[in-house]
């Protein structure tokens, strides 16, 4: 039995010596060691990895969910999870929202437009809540803008300030608002911040959180409105160390291991600690020069299932629908299995030739 032994372990030896330390061997293993190392330390594979984890788990979660259905009925089960539908058209813009697999609404939006005035821009928001804030950006944000529009309409050309400024100042407003009211109750809601200012020949848009927006342009491609404020960006979370913080792993990144935005309204015991923020991003676009078809707002319910360009696509084969696609495209999201609430808004451009004029 030990000579058995023994001569295994030399056969095993002499192979080891034979294949695996030869000097191609050991080179090959340094290079394989060396690019491994590269590559999964780069936040652009950390994000793939990151995004195949998140697909696994939702088919996972949607084949378990298609099996309880089936002994539970179906059907049943199906209309409690929208049990909190909104829904909203009117002219150029539609709205379709869902309450999905959570087990609250907070999602909210908003549209004010004034077509008979058409100097002031119209107004478009979305806002995707964690413990009920939402509700109150978007009962607060959408008027304290149309007044402020409309007093800079009033003396435009003399006047310091811009579309942008008029923005970034407000949304930073109602944060402090927020903050004040949180504090003094304990209150650690916070909320998302997308906002679109639609002019005759600008599109302005500001972005605080996940929500997102894209447009259709002339030739059908899709143009990013926002940007994701994520934890795992590299802008972000070099920002969120120097502020003393830190990011893990929990279902998603996590600021703190607690939220899965870099930046919010509302969340006042993070923003004690300086390491989420309410700071919007801004762009403004030329309408002229893009000549755009229509634009997506959504909560980021729809980019847990949508790229950009599957969204563009999908809304640009069903503008005809009553509800421009919105409606079809959240219960698309749903049925690939998103876990959140889903809201899309659909806004048609006046270039469009199936478009209404604002």
């Amino acid at each position: 039995m030990i000579e058995d032994t023994m001569t295994l372990l030399s056969l095993l030896g002499r192979i080891m010596r034979y294949f695996l330390l030869r000097p191609e061997t050991l080179f090959l293993l340094c290079i394989s060691l060396a690019l491994w190392s590269y590559f999964f330390h780069t936040d652009e594979v950390k994000t793939i990895v990151k995004s195949s984890r998140d697909a696994v788990k939702m088919v996972k979660g949607k084949v378990a969910e298609i099996m309880q259905n089936d002994r539970l009925g179906g059907l049943d089960v199906l209309d409690a999870e929208f049990s909190k539908t909104w829904e909203f058209k009117s002219h150029n813009v539609a709205v379709y929202s869902i309450q999905g697999r959570r087990d609250h609404m907070e999602d909210r939006f908003e549209v004010i437009t004034d077509l008979v005035n058409k100097t002031h821009p119209s107004i478009f928001g979305i806002f995707d809540g964690h413990g009920g804030e939402a509700k109150y950006v978007k009962s607060r944000l959408p008027e304290v803008l149309k007044q402020h529009l409309q007093d800079y309409e009033k003396d435009k050309e003399n006047s310091v300030l811009s579309y942008q400024t008029i923005l970034e100042q407000q949304i930073l407003s109602i944060d402090r608002e927020m903050l004040e009211k949180l504090t003094v109750s304990y209150d650690e809601a916070g909320t998302t911040c997308l906002i679109a200012l639609l002019s005759d020949k600008e599109l302005t848009v500001a972005n605080v959180g996940d929500s997102r927006g894209v447009l259709c342009d002339k030739d059908g491609n899709a143009i990013p409105l926002s940007h994701d404020h994520k934890p795992y960006q590299l802008k972000e979370r070099k920002r969120i160390k120097r502020a003393g913080g830190f990011i893990s792993f929990n279902g998603s990144w996590r600021v703190q291991g607690i939220l899965a935005m870099s930046r919010s309204l509302g969340d006042y015991p993070l923003k004690n600690l300086n390491v989420v923020i309410p700071d919007p991003d801004i762009l403004s676009f030329d309408l002229d020069k893009l000549q755009p078809e229509f634009m997506i707002l959504a909560s980021d319910g729809l980019w847990d299932a949508f790229s950009n360009e599957e969204a563009v696509r999908f809304i640009k084969e069903r503008l005809d629908e009553p509800h421009f696609g919105a409606k079809s495209i959240v219960l698309q999201s749903f049925y690939r299995g998103c876990p959140d609430n889903i809201t899309v808004m659909v806004v048609k451009f006046r270039n469009s030739s199936k478009a209404e004029e604002q």
